[in-house]
């Protein structure tokens, strides 16, 4: 097993290609560390806002995505924002392990998260509570959480990122098989499958296929040399280069490799019916338990979850999937509408998280 490390990251771009046609507020205050404050100085003299319009949302969406939505939606609410982000490969682990030890005095009122499998964690732990969004009807039931505690929206789906220039259309891997098999040895990439969407994709096998088939196979693709990234944009950008024929990502680094001109089509593995199926993977908004400015959050969450922000999202160049059912789809990415969709039990599967973690910890921690 190859793992491989990325360059240092030097700066964040913010807002680039997210919405067009919409104009987003350009200066923010910094409130120190990760956070930031952003206060609705404009706001009418007569518009009713309560005293307290403070709102604090943990976000593990990537902040250049993430941030613009969430101040332009503060500033219509006439709310002050406070958000917080953390770092591309441990991102989604991080800010829940916060989440986890602010649990005795909460901080945080909405955590959006770029994934499922730690939003059910901190369910099953009594972190969150239900309520209910404006638009909670519109997404599908496989989608939001049967108490209410969770709703999805702006999936992403689990691809496979290929050159073209190493593989010919006629070789292209159809499948998560093609990721084992020898003829592609030492060529195909991952992200580790302790963070992310990776590892939400990892405790999806071990539900679906059972932990003797999910074992046989992550055993067998280190075998197979697989070189080891620390996050799906690393993955992409390696496909990109060329350094990997293929390799395992998210639509939205896959989409980041096409806008930049790189060599590289997407395939949407198992998409076939009667085939395991594409995975997809929504964005999850909760309400933390004792959140400090529940009306606010309440408020704001009505606005986060939303046919508009949605197409936002899918048109930008994050190129995200709508869920909800008023949402119009576009043509940037396919849908469970145009590719058959992995059945996957996300609840099942957060719940053998720990015991897979054990097992990828010990194939691939180093």
């Amino acid at each position: 097993m190859k793992t491989i490390q990325p360059a240092r990251r030097i700066c964040l771009t913010m807002g680039s290609g997210l919405v067009r046609g919409l104009a987003w507020l350009a200066v923010a205050m910094s409130m120190g560390g990760c956070f930031q404050r952003v206060e609705n100085e404009g706001a009418p003299a007569t518009e009713s806002v309560p005293i307290d319009r403070s709102v604090v949302v943990y976000s593990a969406l990537d902040r250049e995505f993430a941030e613009p939505v969430l101040r332009d939606l503060a500033k219509q609410a006439g709310l002050s924002l406070r958000s917080k982000f953390d770092v591309e490969s441990t991102k989604t682990v991080g800010l829940t392990n916060t989440l986890i030890a602010e649990s005795v005095q909460p901080r945080c009122d909405l955590f959006w998260n770029n994934e499922i499998l730690n939003t059910i964690r901190l369910k099953e732990r009594g972190l969150l509570q239900p309520y209910r969004p404006r638009h909670a009807g519109d997404v599908p039931a496989a989608f939001k959480d049967p108490d209410g505690n969770w709703h999805g929206f702006a999936a992403r789906a689990r691809i496979l990122l290929v050159n073209t220039k190493s593989v010919s259309e006629a070789d292209r891997p159809k499948g998560l098989a093609d990721l084992v098999n020898s003829r592609w040895k030492g060529k195909i990439g991952i992200a580790k499958p302790l963070f992310g969407t990776t590892a939400t994709q990892a405790a999806c096998l071990f539900a679906a296929w059972g932990e003797e088939k999910a074992k046989a196979f992550f055993r067998e693709l280190k075998a197979n040399e697989v070189q080891v990234f620390s996050g799906n944009k690393q993955v992409a950008t390696a496909a990109g280069s060329g350094q990997i024929a293929f390799g395992l990502t998210d639509t939205d680094d896959a989409t980041g490799e096409i806008e930049a001109g790189s060599p590289v089509a997407i395939v949407y593995p198992d998409r076939e019916p009667g085939q395991l199926g594409t995975l997809f993977i929504p964005n999850t908004l909760a309400m933390m338990k004792g959140a400090p400015h529940a009306e606010a959050a309440r408020r704001l969450a009505d606005l986060i979850l939303s046919p508009e922000v949605e197409a936002a999202l899918a048109q930008g160049s994050s190129a995200q999937i709508p869920l909800l059912k008023g949402t119009k789809k576009p043509a940037q990415v396919e849908t469970p509408a145009t590719v058959h969709p992995m059945d996957v039990d996300f609840q099942a599967a957060a719940k053998l998280w720990d015991q897979a973690a054990v097992f990828l910890t010990a194939e691939f921690a180093e």
